[in-house]
Order: C-alpha cells, then structure tokens, then sequence
C-alpha cells in the first residue's frame, strides 16, 4: 500500500474521527473568550491596556491541573456508572458550557465590563475542564505508534471549531449582533456531546489508590506529579513547555485588536484572518506531522520554533503597510503556516510524556504550563504595545521566542524523559 493510501487509512479510523469531533469542540470555546471576543471588546472602545488585561480571564488554562485529578479519577452519581469516567464528565461539561457561552453573549462590555469579564472566566474554566477530559480521552484511546496522527487530528478539529467561533461568529455578529452570535456558538457545543454519545468509553490504567480522601490524594494528586518527578531532567522540561510558545501568545494576545486598528474590518478579519488563516494552518499542520515522522520531534520542536518566531517580522511589515489586504494575506500565511507546524510537533511532544496510569492529570499539568504563556505572562502584550508601538512590539514578540527555542536546542541533546507506553483502549478488536 502507498504511504497515501496508509495515511488515509489511519485518519478514517473511527477513534480518530471520534478525536476528530473531540479537537472540535475543544477548539470552539477558546476565540469566544480570547481572538472574537477581543474584536467585541475593541468595537465597545475598551482601551488596549484592559484588552490585554482580559487575557487573564482565561487562566483557568494555566491552572486546570489543580482539579484535573477530580476530573480524572472521581465519578459522578448515577451518570458515571452508565457512561464511563471520560464520558459522563464530558456530558456534563458540554451542557454547562452551551449555558454559559450564551450567557456570556448577553453581556455589554461597554457598560459592565466586569459582569462580561466574569462570564467570559466561567466559559474558560468549563473550556479548560472540558481539555482535561478530551486530552485523557485521546491518550487511551490510541497506542502510542498512534499518538503523532492523534495529535494531528486533534489540531485539525480545534481549527474547525475555531473557524466556527472566529469565521462564522463574525459574519454572525456583522448581521446579527453579539448576543445571537453567542447563542449560535452554545447550540454548536452540542457537536462534542454527540461525538461523545457515539464513542466508546476508552479503558482506564488500574487505579491503586488506597481508599478515603487520603487515599485519593496520594493516588490521584501526589503519585502523578511524582512520577513525572522521576524523569531526567524534569524541571528542564517544564520550564520549555511554559517558554517554548512565549513569543506567538505575546503577538497573538494582541492580532485582533491590531487588525482592528488597521481599519480592518469584521468581513475582512473573518475572510483572511479567520478563514484563510485557518487553511494555512492546517497545511502547516500537515508538514509538522511529515517534518515530525522525517526529522523526530526534536529537531521537528527546534527548526519550527525558528520559522515561528521569524514570522512575527511579517507584522512589522503590516503596520507599515496599514489597511492593506494583500499584505494582511501574506502575513497570515506566514504566521499561521509555522504555527501550524510548531503546533503538530509540540502536541505529540506533551502526549509522549504522560504516563497512561496519570492521563488526565499530567497532561492537564503539561497543558497547563503551556497556557501560561497565552494567559498570565501574555497578560501584559496590551500595555507593550501601547508602549512601544506596533513595530517594536512585534519585534519584542520575535525576541521573547528564543529562550524556548534554546531549551528546545539544549533538550534534544538528550533523550525524551518519556512515559511508559499506554495500555491498548479496548480489550476487544479495535477498528
């Protein structure tokens, strides 16, 4: 069989549609709370400084490893027994998470910014409770020779879902206004319930935690991070996976209001920047999965960290050029092509370290790590620019990319610290 043929084989397996539908909605709450609604709080005249300040609603992302071992070893009355672990959490979630999204439309940040910035922080926590679950989920349900095409396919269902939350939430919201646009987004939500309700519950690592809450605490708190604790180099690795993006969460942190800015308007944003961007990053998702298999994912980590921080020049080219939209196209491509790129290889990385016995939990510690730089160290990107100016800004941008490209340089002297394989997800013939 040709290599063609072997790779569509593989993606039309149904675990890796179900990963598919899971990347989805994963992907949709993220722009609702960050990029779109950035564009509403830009349009409502809030000042950049309070823009940038609004990226610290999202720090449940950097913190979702304080529950994750709730989430990964507690089952829910009645709904557990019948569902499974993953599957009755993601049921739940999924129904909270539609209610809060059409909340959060019914704010006015004009007028109480507060009231939306406290919805916005109950949507990202129900998101970021929801990637604990979706990321357990996708490491039981692969072997490990499978982890690399998981990955991919889960960045090419959260770029659908971010299509559907950026590309159609503003055509939405130029014709219908904020509040129906939001709505629209909570009734999408459902796509990950059904996904969901029409895939198999993945089998667990045996749990051997002594029973009671100290019990618990050893098995699903303190075993997990100590395990990760014993790996070479740890702590190295850690600080890499909160450095390694720094430079993209500071410039994009700040893109949609610099669009704004430009004169750009929501049906531009929507047709280059949401939609066109999107297909560039899938390509670029498509060539860190080949860079990945040819080069490891070391190098793989390295050479794309390199193209991605190189690309936040394009910017400086932008604000020169102004409303320009040949301009904007060419600098979308770039930066979303290597973000592409970078993203494939940096989400295998982070599933090739969790342990099958600590799924939710280690990588909800990984995940979290990595968010760090979009949310509480990016909090800052407002005020930068209104300091500095669009150029030296994203010259910054570029600047602050190269302490995780060094690590990158310096771990790949090295072995990965990897985790034991993971157990097959079904005892029966998997399709």
């Amino acid at each position: 069989m040709s290599a063609w043929g072997e790779m569509l084989r593989l993606y039309a397996r149904p675990r890796m549609l179900a990963i598919l539908g899971m990347g989805f909605a994963s992907g949709l709450p993220l722009a609702l709370t960050g990029q779109t609604l950035q564009i509403w709080l830009a349009e409502s005249r809030v000042s950049l400084t309070d823009i940038g300040l609004f990226a610290l609603v999202g720090v449940s992302y950097s913190l979702k490893f304080v529950w994750s071992p709730v989430l990964d070893r507690v089952p829910l009355p009645w709904l557990s027994a019948r569902l499974g672990q993953r599957r009755s959490w993601l049921v739940v979630i999924g129904v909270l998470l539609g209610l809060s999204i059409a909340g959060l439309g019914y704010t006015d940040p004009a007028v109480d910014p507060w009231r939306t910035a406290l919805l916005a922080a109950l949507v990202a926590f129900l998101s970021a409770s929801q990637d604990i679950v979706i990321d357990a989920y996708r490491i039981e349900l692969l072997d490990d020779d499978e982890q690399g095409a998981g990955a991919a396919a889960t960045q090419w269902g959260y770029r659908f879902g971010m299509i559907a939350s950026t590309v159609v939430a503003l055509y939405a919201a130029q014709y219908f206004g904020w509040p129906h646009t939001y709505l629209a987004m909570a009734a999408l939500v459902s796509v990950g319930i059904l996904t969901v309700a029409l895939t198999p519950e993945p089998s667990h690592a045996a749990s051997h935690a002594a029973p009671g809450l100290a019990g618990f605490l050893r098995g699903a708190v303190f075993e997990p991070f100590r395990d990760f604790a014993t790996r070479p180099r740890w702590l190295t690795v850690l600080v890499f996976i909160v450095l390694f993006r720094f430079g993209d969460a500071l410039a994009g942190g700040m893109a949609s209001a610099f669009y704004v800015q430009l004169g750009f308007s929501k049906i531009e944003i929507a047709n280059v920047v949401k939609l066109f961007g999107v297909g560039a990053t899938l390509l670029g998702v498509a060539a860190g999965g080949v860079l990945d298999h040819r080069v490891g994912t070391s190098r793989a980590l390295v050479g794309a960290g390199v193209l991605a921080a190189l690309s936040n020049f394009v910017f400086i080219g932008l604000a020169y050029a102004g409303h320009d939209l040949r301009a904007l196209t060419g600098a979308v491509f770039v930066e979303n092509f290597t973000s592409g790129i970078v993203g494939a290889a940096f989400v295998a990385y982070l599933s090739r370290l969790c342990n099958a016995e600590f799924t939710a939990t280690q990588y909800a510690l990984l995940s979290s790590l990595a968010a760090t730089g979009r949310t509480v160290l990016a909090a800052s990107a407002g005020w930068f620019a209104e300091q500095l100016g669009w150029p030296l800004f994203f010259a910054l941008t570029a600047l602050a990319a190269t302490p995780g490209i060094a690590l990158a340089v310096y771990l790949g002297r090295f072995t990965a610290p990897a985790a034991p394989p993971a157990p097959r997800a079904f005892s029966a013939s998997r399709p």
